[in-house]
């Protein structure tokens, strides 16, 4: 049914979802003070907005120019260096001191970081734009995820155990406590971010051809690679410094937006994949408090989800 309608009536469709989700969120379950309630709910919306734009976007971008839809930037080893980043701080400074540092100081810190390592690997392996860059690209950020893991397996294992029930918190996304001096921060940055790649947006269709014809059609491709590099890991990076590391989530929405909208084109999936993105997390919150009282959280079901989602895109290509 859904498959017959147009792409903008299907987007239609998915904005009257994403919604109805949202004042579903804002308004279920609000029986006590307003002012309190609303500016609460609200701040906790605008991050999962965010994170649903800035997830979808790097996650579609990062496929276009690598050609292959099983890929996301989480490969690069994004959530294994946050983790290892909260670990370090933890065991370094410990919870006494680490509650005094700044919020936005520690915020800047990890999304330098991220970012920088991300731009540094992305022009070291992939600007060859052969195939073999591309493996490269995948064997090396698999191999500094491990490396991440292992250096905060080891400092876990010798940390001080009541530090370390807090750090488990900070190795999954909340939704629930969010810094809210960051959203402004981060809001100014994806923004920024989103500005900077906006000229290029036409580009992106030819991109998606190949390096052959993109040249060949009039593309600058190693610079115009370089700058959807860079936004990725710049949208990746705020998006896991604010709420945590989602890895499968941008497999999940980027996936469905295509089959969805039943295209490749740009002007189509991106908005698809955002408003896919914004009811999976808004409506899945609203479930998961309502319905399940808390009894889990969102981004365990999420990363159940994209697991699912990413065996099957697998055996499919098997199959074919």
């Amino acid at each position: 049914m859904v498959f017959s309608l147009s792409p903008a009536a299907r987007l239609s469709l998915l904005l009257a979802l994403a919604v109805l989700s949202m004042v579903a969120f804002m308004t279920i379950g609000a029986n006590g003070n307003w002012a309190f309630v609303l500016p609460h709910r609200g701040a906790r919306l605008a991050a999962m907005l965010l994170v649903a734009y800035a997830i979808g976007v790097a996650t579609v971008l990062f496929q276009t120019i690598t050609h292959n839809r099983i890929l996301t930037p989480a490969v690069m080893g994004f959530d294994a260096l946050y983790v290892l980043i909260q670990t370090i701080l933890v065991f370094t400074l410990g919870l006494e001191r680490l509650g005094g540092v700044d919020v936005r100081l520690k915020f800047g810190l990890e999304l330098l970081l991220m970012v920088g390592l991300a731009c540094l690997l992305f022009r070291w392996l992939f600007l060859g734009g052969t195939q073999r860059s591309l493996h490269l690209m995948m064997l090396v950020g698999i191999v500094f995820g491990l490396l991440f893991r292992s250096v905060t397996s080891f400092m876990v294992r010798i940390i001080d155990p009541n530090e370390f029930v807090v750090l488990q918190d900070r190795m999954f996304a909340s939704f629930n406590l969010v810094a809210q001096d960051l959203l402004a921060v981060s809001a100014l940055v994806v923004l920024a971010a989103s500005v900077a790649g906006w000229r290029m947006w036409r580009a992106l269709d030819t991109l998606a051809l190949g390096r052959e014809l993109a040249i060949n059609l009039g593309l600058d491709y190693r610079k115009l690679v370089m700058r959807v590099l860079v936004l990725v890991a710049v949208l990746v990076s705020v998006s896991t410094a604010l709420v945590g590391p989602v890895t499968f989530f941008g497999l999940l929405v980027a996936n469905l937006a295509y089959q969805l909208m039943g295209s490749d084109k740009h002007r189509l999936v991106l908005p698809a994949a955002i408003l896919l993105g914004a009811t999976m997390l808004v409506g899945g919150q609203v479930i998961l408090e309502r319905v399940f009282g808390f009894a889990t959280a969102l981004s365990v079901v999420i990363e159940f989800l994209g697991g699912l989602m990413f065996i099957f895109i697998l055996l499919r290509r098997k199959a074919a």
